[in-house]
């Protein structure tokens, strides 16, 4: 059931709803409230499209109510502020050894769990380390693993410099997989959704925007990605990773231990653009 209501005391009858509807379920009769035939609502996306555009709030759906919602009008970010949040971003390698707070990291999932979706699927995974001492382990655990596929002399040849990496943490505790991040967040979606990859890299987008107005250093890590999906196969258990998931990539977080003071500047963007 969709629970598709609508306040009759609030509804202007503007069809605004019917209108923006991405598969054209909600219907209009002439002089009445909006409303969705009962066989027509398979065919929803659930993407509460028609909440989020009514002008007087008087359509619920799903469960979800306008007064749970936040307005957007005066309520959106200052767009050259945006700008320097998104010129600022900056890949962190170095981060104080504490936890974050527990709500701001719920906040920061939660966030990145808004990120659009092929098809509305909202499928994506976000497999999360937030504690620094069960970091530490997984930390651990990787780099043991390594090592095996050193000492057995299996490294794929592509990937030998890894073995820099191993001996590098076993001599001087130098962690270049982790950069001593003291969090991870795995984006994940099953193979056979509509974009499991482009899913996965937008919903770690939203995250690290976010993490970066909360002053939360991140770091798309391929290093790490490529240890678990190509060299510590084991890892993927370890992280509870379903079987039939596509790893979209990973990322470390945390409270940086060294903060940017300006936005760089990157020159020109590379535009093509087509003529008539």
């Amino acid at each position: 059931m969709l629970n598709f209501e609508i306040d009759t005391d609030k509804c202007t009858k503007c069809g605004l709803c019917a209108k923006d509807c991405p598969t054209s379920i909600i219907r209009m009769k002439k002089g009445s409230c909006p409303y969705i035939p009962a066989e027509k609502e398979k065919e929803c996306f659930k993407c509460q499209h028609c909440l989020a555009v009514c002008p007087t709030g008087a359509l619920s759906i799903l469960g979800r109510n306008p007064e749970q919602s936040v307005t957007l009008k005066g309520n959106l970010p200052d767009p050259q502020q945006l700008e320097t949040l998104i010129k600022g971003r900056r890949s962190v390698r170095s981060y104080r050894n504490e936890n974050l707070d527990p709500e701001l990291l719920q906040q920061l999932l939660d966030v990145a769990w808004h990120a659009p979706t092929g098809h509305n699927a909202c499928q994506v995974r976000l497999t999360v380390i937030d504690d620094k001492q069960a970091m530490e382990s997984f930390r651990d655990e990787t780099y043991s693993g390594l090592a095996r596929r050193v000492k057995s002399g299996n490294l794929p040849a592509e990937k030998a410099f890894f073995a820099d990496f191993v001996n590098l943490w076993q001599k001087l505790r130098i962690d270049v997989l982790f950069r001593g991040a003291p969090h991870l967040v795995v984006a994940s979606a099953p193979r056979d959704c509509a974009s499991p990859l482009p899913d996965c890299l937008i919903a770690l987008s939203y995250f690290e925007l976010f993490a970066q107005s909360q002053e939360v250093g991140t770091l798309w890590n391929g290093l790490v990605k490529w240890a678990i999906d190509d060299l510590v196969p084991e890892l993927r258990q370890r992280l509870q990773l379903p079987s039939q998931h596509q790893i979209g990539y990973v990322m470390v977080f945390g409270k940086p231990a060294i903060h940017y003071q300006r936005t760089v500047e990157k020159g020109t963007a590379n535009i093509v653009r087509l003529k008539s």
